[in-house]
């Protein structure tokens, strides 16, 4: 009853499919197209030129975004921090009651 049932694989009754008839074809030389000359290659966007006054907004938006990252995983630091304190000053509270409890009996 709690023995797993295995299943067995199934018999192959034939070919699935016929095999396939493979004929010869003769093989024709190209005719003689002449090569294309090579042409200098376009680009495919324009270059950018930076202003300087570009380059000081591209400066300082990667400041604001390093400087607000970095507030934000410093909270979540703080946070871990005091949930940590403060599970375990219930621990001490606790075990200080439970320890009072006991003397008591």
């Amino acid at each position: 009853m709690f023995r797993p049932k295995i299943p067995t694989m199934p018999v192959p009754t034939g070919l699935g499919t016929p095999p396939a008839v493979v004929e010869q074809t003769a093989i024709t030389p190209n005719a003689g197209t002449p090569p294309v000359a090579p042409t200098a290659p376009t680009p495919l966007r324009p270059t950018v030129q930076l202003a300087p006054g570009t380059v000081l907004a591209l400066v300082g938006g990667g400041t604001a975004v390093v400087l607000v990252l970095g507030a934000v995983l410093v909270s979540l630091l703080l946070a871990v921090a005091i949930t940590g304190a403060s599970v375990a000053v219930c621990a001490v509270v606790l075990r200080s009651l439970l320890a009072s409890d006991a003397k008591r009996r």
